[in-house]
């Protein structure tokens, strides 16, 4: 399967050199039929000119991103190795409510094409 997906500049960057490995979002619609060996094209937010393709090597589903954070690196996450990891940074995005009803899916990547 093939999809499309944004992302914000910083984490587009991060995949894109190779430091950011799990992508995490809802586990709603299109990311329920994600499978090991299917591919994303991500799309900059910032430059919808910039796009690149990674293979999914992992779908990881938890209840929340609290137990997400809990099994990865912050590294694998995409934070600096000078920033604190904390699972509410992405309640700027998903409500807990979101959360709870959908479960969270941490997307394990490798870029493919840049």
């Amino acid at each position: 399967m093939f999809t499309i997906m944004h992302l914000n500049e910083k984490p587009f960057n991060k995949i894109k050199n190779g430091t950011k490995t799990i992508e995490m979002r809802l586990f709603d619609g299109k990311r329920k039929f994600l499978t090991v060996g299917d591919t994303i094209e991500f799309i900059n937010k910032a430059n919808e000119n910039e796009t690149m393709e990674v293979e999914v090597l992992g779908v990881h589903i938890y209840p929340t991103f609290k137990e997400l954070y809990q099994n990865f690196s912050k590294q694998e996450l995409g934070y600096d190795d000078d920033e604190v990891a904390s699972y509410k940074d992405m309640e700027e995005y998903y409500p807990l409510s979101e959360q709870e009803k959908n479960c969270v899916v941490g997307i394990e990547i490798k870029v493919i094409k840049q």
